[in-house]
């Protein structure tokens, strides 16, 4: 656990820019609520002028091109070089390892019909907890636990079609680091979040790992293909609508993926691989790793300096650190934190456990910005549920608290907008074009910040028809959709992309 992070106010009370390598901004002096906002509501704000988010969507989009040419650790391109075409069908075991969850399904896949939708359906799915008793399979022992799953949805496969020796082609969906080595393989690398699988395994190839135990089991399946999260996304979207070429998740975390020219790429970024990839590869799957972006270009405020300060990884994703389920509830509570001391928030008193790093949930941040009610009570009960307080928690204090959740998430739609602006220049321009004449791209998305916090998917949009249209193209050049169960879906595309290569 994290100390807390209390921190007094005592700068002047004029909001200031300090000029640091990083853009900062500053801090002020507070004699009361209606002050002690005004001077959060300058702060959050002042950066948000849609000429100024295209200036910062420029820097970005700078260093994404310095990425692309050099780091190790972003802009890493996939194997995966094809993207559906939309007549791709037939039945599909896609399997969806996550932290917490095993989901394996069997998909079937119809075909993109005339309108443009797709006909795609989850014949059967199944979910398993992944508990602590199955985090702590050693070694191979967490595959051959896969493997006792994936036999259970073979054999109910077997009774739905009568045909118990069909085999099926496999796609997987691995939410941990890899090192991929082809669009079937990859070395395992370190899971983290408690996961001993690879205490013994480490450094081995995962799609072989997870074959060898099928085959202890004698199942008739055969791995295909393995994609990120993002790439999922991506893949799945494609699968029904031709313009996706970007995806975003948004959750928890966060991450991007683009479908860029090879060409956009030094070479030395792709490894070791066959010439023959090359040779089939005139565009490639981008893994971005957004979250690390931004770090000297996007102007933060002294209570992001203070989550950063205290973080286990401090500045290593930035971004992800203003704008994701993660941290927007900690980014507010610091702010209240502080209110509670230098304007009286709270009658000056610190509800229960509001002292504690990351006890704010986001979800009662997005509690007190669906409730429009006039007297807040769906968000006055949430928040109660979670921080009892000895006094009362009056009106003033609950809009004072939905204020700063406001000015807080739309800095984050603000932000997360320009950095997928400069990310669709960037493929703008390495496809060749001008950004007033290229074509219409979708973002498949997916995640419980896009899907379920009141208004954030549609605000993020408007900011960036906002940055399209200053940047010379139309209105909705770029939208953002939601691609649901774009998991399980993705690994399935991914195999039908991979069939005869």
């Amino acid at each position: 656990m994290l100390s807390p992070i209390l921190r007094s106010i005592s700068q002047p009370s004029t909001p200031q820019i300090r000029k640091r390598p990083r853009h900062v901004v500053g801090t002020m002096h507070q004699k009361s609520m209606e002050t002690f906002l005004g001077g959060v509501r300058e702060l959050f704000t002042a950066p948000l002028d849609v000429g100024k988010l295209l200036q910062l969507s420029g820097e970005l989009r700078l260093e994404y091109l310095d990425r692309l040419q050099s780091s190790p650790i972003s802009m890493l391109p996939s194997y995966q070089h094809t993207l559906p075409v939309g007549s791709e069908t037939g039945d599909y075991l896609a399997l969806d390892v996550g932290g917490s969850t095993l989901r394996i399904a069997v998909i079937r896949l119809l075909g993109r019909k005339e309108d443009g939708s797709s006909d795609r359906q989850v014949r059967r799915v199944r979910q398993f907890e992944i508990d602590k008793a199955i985090r702590d399979l050693s070694g191979e022992a967490f595959f051959d636990w896969m493997a006792s799953r994936i036999g259970e949805m073979l054999t109910m496969y077997g009774h739905m079609t009568g045909n118990a020796s069909a085999q099926l082609a496999m796609g997987l969906s691995w939410s941990f680091p890899i090192e991929q080595t082809s669009p079937r393989s990859g070395k395992l690398l370190k899971m983290g979040k408690g996961f001993r699988a690879t205490e013994e395994c480490s450094g081995q190839d995962l799609s072989e790992l997870i074959m060898r135990s099928c085959r202890k089991k004698n199942l008739n399946v055969v791995m295909r293909a393995i994609v990120n999260d993002g790439t999922a996304t991506l893949i799945s979207q494609a699968y029904k609508d031709p313009s996706a070429r970007m995806s975003l998740i948004m959750g928890t975390g966060m991450n991007a993926s683009v479908y860029l020219p090879v060409s956009a790429l030094h070479r030395s970024k792709f490894g070791d691989r066959p010439e023959a990839w090359f040779d089939a590869a005139d565009h490639v799957l981008v893994n971005t790793e957004l979250s690390m972006f931004g770090k000297s270009i996007l102007p933060i405020t002294r209570w992001d300096e203070d989550l950063n300060r205290a973080h286990q990884h401090p500045g290593f994703q930035p971004l992800e650190y203003m704008l994701t389920g993660r941290y927007l509830g900690e980014i507010v509570r610091l702010i209240l934190v502080d209110a509670v001391a230098d304007a009286g928030l709270f009658d000056g008193q610190l509800p229960d456990r509001l002292d504690e790093p990351y006890t704010l949930d986001t979800k009662i941040v997005a509690a007190f910005e669906e409730d429009t009610s006039p007297n807040l009570a769906a968000a006055r009960a949430t928040f109660l549920k979670a921080h009892r307080m000895r006094t009362k928690l009056s009106q003033s204090d609950l809009l004072f608290v939905q204020s700063v959740a406001r000015l807080v998430s739309r800095r984050a739609q603000a932000y997360l907008a320009t950095a997928l602006h400069a990310l669709w220049t960037l493929r703008t321009e390495a496809e060749g074009l001008e950004t007033g004449k290229s074509c219409h791209v979708t973002v498949a998305c997916n995640g419980t910040i896009l899907e379920k916090y009141p208004g954030f998917r549609a605000q993020t949009q408007t900011y960036l028809d906002e940055l399209c249209v200053l940047s010379g193209a139309a209105n909705g050049a770029v939208t953002l959709e939601m691609a649901p169960e774009s998991s399980l879906f993705g690994a399935a595309v991914a195999v039908c992309c991979l069939e005869g290569t």
